[in-house]
């Protein structure tokens, strides 16, 4: 991965370009951009001469030498329109070839870079790209750079107004290592997605924390409320500690799903070999029952076989009983979607596809900002509404109808 800004050099770039507004780093990011074009032109040149500029005894092309410059605007996609300065020569041979002559739109570049830092490539592997592409080579530091543009775009997506209602939300978690204060710790990056009115999913954001706690989770879904959000019906989770209380505590009326999937695996993780085949099959009837009551049934009969063997893994039925069946409620269709978080597993399975190439990052900015362009990436594909939606729709309608301002019904 490339080396990116520390810290220290964030602030010092700041400091020393006074940047006191989204425009003002814009501006700055321009200049730096205008400067990695301006240095592109003269290597260009001087390898069309055979000297550098300064250097005008080695000229070994004869008559021909440098003869001063034409202006030239282009427009970038980040910084805007930019004005260059592109060098000519005597006999007019040189022709540039990071920007054809008569090329004046460049924003494909830009485009280019960030798709494919968003795909996990290495910086060895963008260079490779762009000099097959464009004819030049890009730097670890020109990939941070460019890269580094859409930090003000993330905080602005982060901080996005949010719909009035979302039906179902996920949470999860993923962990990273990241550098810190000069050692690398672990960081849980934390994300939750929604299921909106339409359908459609949408990750409502992510954020980076150490450990789990009421008060952290209650941070955030404070936050989601100050976005915009009033109600939630269902809340979907793995058991994430603190989370339950955070939920009730800023939607009270939310149902809350703990996953059946992970109870299922923390249950079987301590039962031998030789018994977690039958052990397994056991507990199907428990979560595969048709209503509430024969689910409890159910698990009064696996207790009864297993509780001497394994207790702890019974009573963790017990204990968690209330928002594991919540789901029971629900017709078959919304069953499916909240009884398990693989909704967001397979988001987050996504985003390590990416990651996984990436043993550290060099900060929370670098995480955050890989993460983000890969959420944008993976959100391509849900364009549409999730599969049965109109029958899942009309079952929350049903389900929720004192909840449902009037004029929000489509």
């Amino acid at each position: 991965m490339g080396q990116f800004f520390t810290k220290e050099q964030i602030r010092g770039f700041l400091k020393e370009n006074n940047i006191q507004s989204g425009k003002d780093l814009q501006d700055a990011f321009k200049e730096i951009f205008k400067d990695f074009f301006q240095e592109s032109f003269e290597a260009e040149l001087e390898d069309e001469l055979g000297y550098s500029k300064y250097d005008w005894r080695n000229n070994k092309t004869g008559t021909n030498s440098r003869n001063g410059y034409s202006s030239k605007k282009v427009i970038t996609e980040s910084s805007g329109k930019i004005e260059l300065n592109v060098p000519r020569d005597r006999e007019g041979k040189y022709e540039p070839k990071i920007i054809k002559k008569y090329q004046n739109n460049i924003s494909s570049i830009e485009d280019k870079i960030l798709s494919m830092y968003a795909k996990g490539m290495s910086t060895k592997a963008i260079n490779t790209h762009i000099k097959d592409i464009y004819g030049f080579e890009i730097s670890a530091e020109q990939v941070s750079r460019v890269t580094d543009k859409i930090l003000p775009t993330v905080r602005e997506w982060q901080n996005r107004p949010l719909e009035r209602i979302y039906p179902i939300i996920f949470l999860d978690g993923m962990v990273f290592d990241v550098k810190q204060d000069g050692t690398y710790v672990k960081r849980t990056a934390y994300a939750i997605l929604g299921i909106n009115m339409k359908g459609i999913k949408e990750v409502l954001g992510i954020w980076l924390g150490d450990g789990e706690s009421s008060k952290f989770w209650l941070s955030i879904l404070t936050e989601l409320n100050t976005r915009g959000i009033q109600d939630v019906y269902i809340c979907s989770i793995d058991g994430l500690s603190g989370f339950e209380d955070a939920i009730k505590s800023v939607f009270p009326n939310a149902d809350i799903q703990r996953c059946v999937v992970h109870q299922i695996r923390n249950c079987a993780k301590y039962v031998t070999h030789a018994d977690k085949k039958e052990f397994c099959t056991d507990m199907k009837p428990i979560y595969k029952a048709v209503n509430k009551e024969q689910g409890f049934k159910a698990l009064e009969d696996f207790d009864k076989k297993w509780s001497k063997k394994y207790p702890y893994s019974v009573q963790s039925w017990y204990r968690n009983w209330d928002s594991l069946s919540t789901f029971f409620k629900y017709p078959a269709e919304i069953r499916r979607i909240i009884y398990t978080t693989n909704p967001i597993e397979s988001y987050n399975n996504g985003v390590k596809r990416i990651t996984k190439t990436k043993t550290c990052f060099k900060s929370e900015d670098s995480l955050i900002k890989l993460i983000y362009l890969v959420t944008q990436d993976i959100s391509k594909k849900w364009a549409t509404s999730i599969q049965n939606w109109g029958l899942i729709y009309n079952q929350i309608l049903v389900f929720f109808k004192d909840r449902i301002p009037e004029n929000y019904i489509e």
